[in-house]
């Protein structure tokens, strides 16, 4: 499956027109989560555009085989840490994707959860402090918990329960937020901080409890598609390939530029939307079943984007269809090779 010319024209335009680093000295840039699936695309987009990377990732949730096709690179590098632990290398910028996000793996370890997201945080802040870098934030939409305001502004406050299930992550992003701003208040730190709305594609894991995912890998086996709640809840899905383009974008806009800024596709579906196109898209025989509504589960979600739009000259070019194309291809690849080797 192929992806249209559309595509490919906006994937080039968000991607890959960046200034290049050749004629000096490559910047080194850290990427925390870089084995996870926004973190490997991200590394894999630094490396093409001519940057040093160290990956780190304590393989909790990110894969090895994320990012086995870089290993061999000279300009890329891999630890394997923990961020709630102190870490100090040279570098010039950081990323910090440092934490499960999908709610089956962070309601796994709500505590650690939370403490990745704090300490986490702390500890790579610091580490930018020391270096004089430039830090970029990988929050989320999840800061607007179950938004009364449709679509969301990022001086939207949110509607978020602090107790509840989903509250490790998105308190401890909130609390993020919180401390990347104190620091740049306090020390003058060169932060930027991008919330990401639902982000699709290669390299989500089968079990990743997420809707895309589970919606294609039901109906790629004919499984039933398990919808919870009405259905009638919406979504905002971005390809990896624009929000990924997005962070690139971010990270060399001057350093006023501090956010937050949204960062997803204004595009809103509902499940039942989302379910009848991927049904449609793999040529499934699966039904479509309802099941009592996750708890806390925001009812809309959908990001504006006009200060990406004005500050950073961004906006999502990959067509849903197109985009589910391909992750839909990537999990049927997956599948067919795990079946093959049981």
């Amino acid at each position: 499956m192929t992806r249209t010319n559309k595509s490919k024209k906006g994937i080039t335009e968000n991607i890959l027109q960046f200034p290049s680093n050749r004629s000096k000295k490559l910047k080194k840039v850290l990427v925390a989560g870089g084995a996870g699936f926004l973190g490997s695309h991200l590394c894999e987009l630094l490396l093409a555009t001519d940057h040093d990377v160290i990956c780190v990732d304590d393989l909790s949730t990110g894969r090895v085989e994320n990012i086995n096709h870089l290993f061999d690179l000279p300009n890329f590098a891999f630890r394997r840490h923990d961020v709630r632990s102190t870490l100090n290398v040279k570098v010039d910028a950081i990323f910090n994707f440092a934490s499960p996000a999908s709610p089956p793996a962070y309601q796994a370890d709500p505590i650690g959860t939370l403490f990745t997201n704090i300490i986490g945080a702390r500890n790579l802040l610091e580490l930018a402090r020391r270096r004089d870098a430039t830090i970029v934030q990988a929050s989320t939409s999840e800061v607007y918990g179950d938004p009364l305001v449709s679509p969301q502004r990022e001086d939207y406050h949110g509607n978020v329960s602090p107790i509840g299930p989903r509250a490790c992550y998105d308190e401890g992003k909130r609390c993020a937020e919180t401390q990347f701003f104190d620091f740049h208040r306090l020390f003058g730190l060169k932060i930027k901080v991008a919330r990401i709305f639902n982000t699709y594609g290669p390299r989500m894991r089968p079990d990743d409890g997420r809707v895309v995912s589970n919606f294609i890998v039901q109906a790629l086996r004919n499984e039933p598609i398990t919808i919870y709640g009405s259905g009638l809840q919406t979504r905002s899905f971005c390809y990896v390939d624009d929000l990924i383009g997005g962070f690139l974008k971010f990270l060399n806009t001057s350093p006023d530029v501090t956010g937050p800024i949204n960062l997803g596709n204004p595009t809103e579906l509902t499940m039942i939307d989302l379910a009848e196109r991927i049904i449609r898209l793999t040529n499934s025989k699966s039904p479509i079943v309802h099941q009592l509504a996750a708890v806390d589960d925001p009812q809309r979600r959908r990001p504006d984007i006009s200060l990406a739009a004005a500050q950073l000259g961004w906006r999502p070019y990959v067509d849903i269809e197109d985009g589910l194309l391909s992750t839909i291809a990537y999990f049927d690849r997956i599948l067919r090779h795990a079946a093959a080797n049981n």
